[in-house]
């Protein structure tokens, strides 16, 4: 064996040996730390639940997000939310004695993420006073949603929604699932309204309505 060779062999086994007392330094080097998040911005312990939504939601996350980041997440945090469902207690008919049932419609779809279901049902009362009746219902979650009675038919937008600005809030929305009521003011003059409207304020997106 040459002198060269032996030195080869040498120089061979002394990198052997630095390289293995020096592994745990220069073994990060070899590892690629790739993070892939299913929602970019969502918190870590809901990003398993995002990608378990039907695949036409999660699309329509992702072209939100592409035209508003805050709006797309708020929406993804709502959506990932408990649903409200009221108590029985609260879901109860009041009790109205000559009530009479003035009009009623049922909600609609708009696409994969504002959507409810359910119908919307008006009833006036001998003394003029008016209460709103949502029953069978259920909606998509989403933030700050609001209960709007709109003269537009059926309203998509928030600017069809302020149609003749004579949209009028009733109260937040009490609940996604349960049937429910809310009071209209007695002065209100019906006749000019044609929808009733599930609305997010934060956001001014209609996530369905009931025409009427």
């Amino acid at each position: 064996m040459n002198l060269r060779f032996r030195l080869l062999v040498i120089l061979a086994g002394a990198i052997a040996v630095i390289a293995t007392f020096t592994f745990p330094i220069w073994q990060p080097l070899l590892e690629r730390n790739v993070v892939e998040e299913a929602f970019p911005g969502l918190a870590p312990e809901l990003q398993t639940a995002f990608e378990e939504l039907p695949q036409e939601q999660k699309t329509a996350f992702a072209e939100m997000r592409a035209t508003d980041t805050s709006m797309a997440l708020a929406m993804v945090n709502a959506a990932l939310a408990e649903v409200t469902e009221l108590p029985e207690a609260d879901q109860a008919m009041p009790e109205m004695q000559g009530a009479e049932d003035v009009t009623s419609g049922s909600f609609t779809r708009i696409d994969s993420v504002h959507w409810a279901e359910g119908t919307a049902t008006i009833y006036q009362l001998p003394d003029n006073s008016k209460i709103l009746r949502l029953e069978d219902f259920r909606s998509a979650n989403g933030p700050d949603l609001r209960v709007i009675l709109s003269a537009a038919e059926a309203p998509m937008t928030d600017e069809e929604m302020r149609q003749g600005n004579l949209d009028l809030e009733l109260g937040l929305l009490k609940g996604t699932i349960g049937n429910q009521n809310y009071q209209i003011p007695s002065q209100i003059d019906l006749s000019q309204y044609n929808s009733v409207v599930i609305y997010c304020r934060s956001f001014g997106i209609v996530f369905s309505s009931a025409p009427i």
